[in-house]
């Protein structure tokens, strides 16, 4: 994965230490049925739905979705 921009939402390593027991043991309890182990780092699902929980910003226009490859709009119009 990338490096991306930092948002005053984003997790504290502090935070971060008290938030991820609690998904690890939330994920050790609950597996998945399909074996599928998740694509991204649990972290930066938090970190999206804290951003998003604090501007409201629709999914489609979350900032770092804005630009596609080659530059161009990540919806390619």
């Amino acid at each position: 994965m990338s490096e991306r921009k930092s948002y005053k939402t984003d997790l504290s390593d502090e935070q971060w230490a008290l938030v991820e027991p609690v998904i690890i043991a939330w994920k050790g309890a609950h597996p998945s049925v399909s074996g599928h182990q998740g694509r991204y780092a649990m972290r930066e699902i938090v970190n999206a739905l804290l951003y998003q929980g604090r501007t409201g910003c629709q999914w489609e226009l979350h900032p770092a979705r804005r630009q596609g490859p080659e530059g161009g709009p990540a919806d390619g119009r």
